[in-house]
């Protein structure tokens, strides 16, 4: 049954692959080199063995974004094994590189926390953005955040001020 959600979900934002319609030269370049990297990594072998379809899927995703942006800190619960793959000196704990958040608990207190901390170089990934949809719109309306991207299983959020607020659809 995930499967046909997973042909359901790609044939749905077919259009919005491979960073189709992006204009900006840097939001092109994460889509196409980060978001839909394809190639092999050297740790696809051993990462996610025995995980579920769409574990290993984000667990990948996570994995490039760590090797991207080479945070020291990592603010996650979950998925370490991807992001130490992707940053092998990244501690966890409190941090403004690299957040991810699901849509569990009391979420929205924990977004206003993320708030009052990010800066320029914050990276913020909102897991399950589907279970809350009007919760992920907020996000993408709000003044302090920049570029966004829903990739319907995650959204990532960035938030450079000095790039203009847009928010991109991606088939992921």
């Amino acid at each position: 049954m995930q499967r046909l959600l997973y042909i359901y979900v790609w044939l749905k934002r077919i259009r919005h692959t491979c960073g189709f319609g992006i204009q900006s030269p840097t939001d092109y370049w994460l889509v196409r080199y980060v978001i839909n990297e394809h190639w092999p990594y050297y740790q696809y072998k051993t990462l996610g063995k025995g995980d579920q379809w769409l574990t290993r899927k984000l667990g990948r995703l996570y994995f490039r974004l760590a090797n991207w942006r080479q945070p020291q800190m990592i603010e996650s619960d979950g998925y370490h094994d991807y992001f130490k793959a992707g940053c092998s000196m990244a501690n966890y704990g409190s941090s403004t590189e690299l957040i991810r958040i699901t849509l569990e608990d009391d979420y929205q207190s924990r977004l206003t926390d993320i708030y009052n901390k990010v800066n320029d170089g914050t990276v913020l990934i909102v897991e399950g953005i589907q279970k809350d949809i009007c919760f992920w719109q907020q996000i993408v309306a709000d003044v302090r955040t920049g570029v966004t991207f829903d990739l319907y299983y995650c959204g990532i959020v960035l938030f450079d001020k000095k790039r203009h607020k847009q928010n991109y659809i991606i088939n992921f």
